[in-house]
């Protein structure tokens, strides 16, 4: 594993980590994180996939984990800029250094969403979404419907004028977020049209998307539902191939996988599903 700087087309420093095969099968994994989730989250998994041969690339997005700023108030940052600006910084330096390599790229949650966002998603052989959707509160279950109203249309607006910042590691949310980023979200949760509404507010590349895309929804992700999963698929990138793959709790070592567990090291076993689908 290797730390590298990333800079943006506004000179803003991301940090990312590069792990590299001792045997290269010249096959690249990015992985885009999930709101509030810091790359250290998928370390165990980027390393797991570099013992297969494949090099795979981890980054925070600007306000998150090692890219945050020593001020989070008033700092500038959204999802429309974690995909335009912060994701782009990571294809153009993909495509700078392995033009050659096979390339794929692993979406967590809101790190699907911001494909359509950058032109260079074209240059991916195959998408991997892992808990992603169409998160209009109308899509999710009664009870995570209640709590969605409630944390995004009074909490989330309120605390985050009040900081300045949305604390969300209060709320067991992951990191606090920028406030743009926060706002962003609640557009994601309470506006019917989800993130093709966010994709209204920067150039839109979704449609331009023809790959195959690899599925997967956990048993357990009360987050999720099949409605805003075929959503996203058939509302927001029609034109991908999708394949699906619901994975059950009894196929997790401690029956447990949720939002963000996919990714810890006692899921491990769980991991091969992925590997099997890009090999």
């Amino acid at each position: 594993m290797k730390s590298i700087d990333l800079m943006t087309d506004v000179n803003y420093t991301l940090s990312a980590h590069l792990f590299e095969p001792e045997k290269s099968r010249n096959k690249l994994l990015l992985i885009n994180s999930a709101t509030g989730v810091k790359q250290h989250i998928y370390f165990s998994f980027a390393q797991y996939f570099s013992e297969q041969g494949f090099t795979v690339i981890t980054y925070d997005y600007r306000g998150i984990g090692l890219s945050k700023p020593k001020k989070m108030k008033g700092f500038n940052a959204s999802m429309r800029i974690w995909g335009t600006k912060d994701y782009k910084a990571v294809t153009d330096f993909i495509k700078t250094n392995f033009p050659n390599h096979q390339k794929f790229c692993l979406g967590h949650s809101v790190g699907a969403l911001i494909l359509g966002m950058n032109p260079d998603s074209e240059m991916f052989e195959e998408f991997i979404f892992v808990g992603t959707q169409n998160a209009f509160v109308g899509n999710l279950k009664f009870k995570t419907k209640i709590e969605a109203y409630l944390g995004f249309g009074i909490i989330q607006p309120i605390s985050t004028k009040f900081l300045g910042y949305f604390p969300a590691n209060w709320f067991g949310l992951g990191e606090s977020l920028p406030s743009g980023s926060a706002f962003d979200w609640r557009t994601l949760i309470l506006n019917k049209k989800s993130t093709n509404k966010l994709l209204e507010k920067t150039k839109d590349f979704s449609r331009n998307l023809a790959q195959k895309v690899f599925v997967i929804r956990a048993e357990d992700d009360v987050w999720l539902t099949e409605k805003g999963v075929k959503s996203l698929l058939e509302n927001t990138y029609p034109n991908l191939r999708p394949t699906y793959r619901i994975i059950k709790t009894s196929e997790s070592e401690k029956n447990e996988i949720g939002h963000i567990n996919f990714f810890r090291s006692y899921n491990r076993k769980l991991w091969h599903i992925i590997l099997k689908e890009l090999n």
